[in-house]
């Protein structure tokens, strides 16, 4: 069984190794993203030696910021973030509170959403309203998973985040192919090269299983080119300014939200 204990010292190693690497690499745009993990990831570790108050205390900081990113992108206003992060955050609650209830939050979040715009009356942008709303809550709700999983939550993020980070690498240097038209800067040698350094890093930490290979395989760049298609159609490169060297935090959790969403469908 997997523990947080368990994964400290290859977190730590791996920041360690990674300080090392961009100090070599002379680049200041790494060092500041790698400060930005130094404080993030220490924090976000002993969250989750907390258990499960701890998970959802994260799930639930992630969700209210993902939700305000992903409504700038979607041009959402006020009334639909705030509406749309309650229901995030009641999806959270549920998983931590009341498991058996989520699905019902689920749905009465839905109908919360659809009601903004419907009792606002607005006719001209209501359709877009309710489809970015709703897509938001099927999106970022899923972030509720990192409280029955825990610890293997945390052990699938190091490993879509190490596969990233190797299929930009890898992508740049091998070259080939595209993915998808909608991320023009990858290529199908980053992302299987990616893919197999994903693996790798979770039969180190003791995480391989058929479903967690296949959401890191397959959810991992699924949940990149998703993100790359609503920033495309909002016509910005980053959903946010503010995390040091990243852009925002839907930026760095877009691979593992649907790669928590493959391994909820496969479990």
């Amino acid at each position: 069984m997997i523990t947080v204990a368990s994964l400290v010292p290859y977190l730590g190693g791996a920041l360690v190794l990674g300080g090392v690497a961009v100090v070599a690499s002379r680049r200041r745009e790494l060092l500041i993203r790698w400060c930005a993990w130094a404080v993030g990831v220490p924090l976000v570790t002993a969250a989750f030696w907390w258990g499960r108050p701890g998970a959802a205390l994260v799930a639930l900081t992630a969700g209210v910021i993902a939700v305000f990113e992903f409504g700038g992108l979607l041009r959402l206003g006020r009334p639909d973030r705030v509406v749309l992060a309650a229901a995030v955050a009641g999806v959270v609650l549920a998983a931590w509170l009341a498991p058996g209830q989520v699905l019902r939050v689920v749905a009465i979040g839905a109908l919360a959403v659809a009601a903004v715009p419907l009792l606002a009356g607005d006719a001209e942008r209501g359709l877009h309203r309710v489809g970015a709303g709703l897509l938001g809550l099927a999106w970022l709700s899923v972030l509720a998973a990192l409280v029955p999983l825990g610890a293997s939550a945390l052990a699938l993020f190091v490993a879509v985040s190490i596969a990233d980070i190797v299929a930009y690498f890898a992508g740049r240097r091998l070259g080939g192919p595209r993915l998808s038209p909608l991320s023009p800067a990858k290529r199908w040698s980053g992302t299987l090269a990616g893919s197999t350094a994903g693996l790798g890093v979770l039969a180190v930490l003791s995480a391989l299983s058929w479903p967690t290979a296949v959401a890191v395989a397959v959810g991992g760049p699924a949940g990149d080119l998703l993100e790359s298609m609503v920033k495309r159609g909002a016509g910005t490169k980053d959903a946010g300014r503010w995390l040091p060297g990243s852009g925002g935090l839907l930026d760095r959790i877009d691979s593992l939200l649907v790669a928590l969403a493959v391994l909820l469908v496969l479990t």
